[in-house]
């Protein structure tokens, strides 16, 4: 006969205590996973990413009491009154509060004779709990609005800044970056669509810390004769006159790539199609594409120490542009192209082939992001900018 197996036992839920909550969110805001959070607190990595989904990955603001309520000293002193038989307009006076506030104090709390101090702060505490409409939810219009511009790729920071410039005059359609961030992640405020978050760049479906998106510096190549970034002109260093550039290359699938190019004064973005990474077939796309633009917009170009660039002097003899490079594992030297690159991965994905896109096709994203206000712009378009530029040249 076969012997029948013992059941294991039912393993017991463990509650996370306060203090563990509180380890939790200080451990993700500093970047760490969930799976390294979890081996530290002996919990899985799915237990504490439901921890996290509740609110979206944003750490919920400690509750704490607002300085125009009731205290629970004011409220023993109210209680006192009752019971030495004092009017709701002595009491007021004694503590400094409007005798309305006493009435309906009382009211709420049982009245003259069930009145409790103690029992009134408790449910007083409670009822503030209740859930705060945002704006979003009570503003339609600009609802509508924030999901238009959502739908067309914009951050929810260029969407805030460009609010407060459309509609100077009417601040009900003014709100901030951070309050469209939580009514994407934390789904109890009923304010935007979950599936609007698909159209942010990082497309994640909780908030990460800032902390965990650092990224490490690149390897360094031999260059020879490399012109350093530290020997670049202070007017380029400032972002005084425009025609100065900063460039990389995009890595896909199956040795696939795209150059990127920004415009440092007008944050102007080009995207150049090229075969592969050979130092060649790079060099002759890029003097292909300066030859476009007029020789006052293209003075000099700023590259991560990528052996692409290796024929860099060939580049220089056939276009008369200055290439300067950045120091090793320093690629936040050129920090506008490195910001451009993150935006770029909304429409062209890590691991994905880049093949399949044609030079029509990269213009066409590039027009996309230079009609999209920057705040480093007064979030103004690049585009807007840089025709200015073009005009100036006659």
């Amino acid at each position: 006969m076969r012997k029948k197996r013992k059941k294991k036992p039912m393993r017991k839920r463990r509650w996370y205590t306060a203090s563990e909550l509180m380890e939790i969110w200080d451990r993700w805001q500093r970047g760490e996973t969930t799976k390294r959070i979890g081996r530290v607190l002996d919990r899985s990595s799915s237990s504490i990413h439901q921890q996290l989904t509740v609110y979206g990955g944003i750490r919920p603001r400690e509750r704490c009491r607002s300085s125009r309520v009731l205290t629970l000293a004011e409220r023993e002193e109210i209680s006192r009154g009752i019971a030495a038989g004092e009017s709701m307009r002595s009491i007021a006076v004694r503590i400094g509060r409007a005798p309305s506030t006493i009435s309906r104090e009382i009211g709420r709390n049982g009245g003259y004779d069930n009145y409790r101090a103690s029992a009134a702060d408790e449910q007083a505490w409670e009822r503030a709990r209740r859930r705060k409409d945002s704006r979003l939810v009570k503003c339609p219009r600009l609802r509508e609005r924030v999901e238009e511009q959502l739908r067309d790729d914009w951050s929810p920071q260029q969407i805030a800044g460009w609010l407060k410039t459309e509609y100077p005059e009417d601040p009900s359609f003014h709100v901030s970056h951070e309050t469209i961030y939580r009514s994407l992640f934390i789904q109890a405020r009923g304010a935007l669509k979950k599936e609007l978050t698909q159209f942010l760049r990082s497309k994640r479906s909780i908030r990460r810390s800032a902390h965990h998106s650092l990224r490490k510096g690149h390897g360094s190549g031999q260059i020879t004769d490399a012109v350093s970034i530290r020997e670049r002109p202070a007017s380029i260093e400032d972002r005084a006159v425009p025609g100065h550039w900063e460039g990389d290359l995009i890595a896909g699938s199956g040795n696939t790539w795209i150059a990127t190019l920004v415009e440092r004064r007008t944050r102007y973005v080009m995207l150049v199609k090229v075969p592969n990474k050979k130092t060649e077939t790079v060099i002759n796309a890029l003097i292909e594409h300066a030859h476009q633009l007029p020789t006052e917009l293209y003075k000099s170009l700023t590259w991560d120490r990528g052996l692409e660039m290796a024929d860099h002097k060939r580049f220089t003899l056939a276009t008369d542009i200055t290439v300067y490079f950045c120091d090793p594992q320093s690629p936040w030297q050129r920090g506008s192209n490195e910001n451009t690159n993150g935006l770029l991965r909304h429409y062209f994905p890590k691991g994905t082939n880049l093949s399949v896109h044609s030079q029509e096709h990269l213009d066409m994203i590039a027009r996309k992001l230079n009609r999209r206000p920057r705040q480093t712009l007064g979030f103004r378009p690049p585009a807007e900018r840089f025709n200015e530029c073009v005009a100036s040249t006659g």
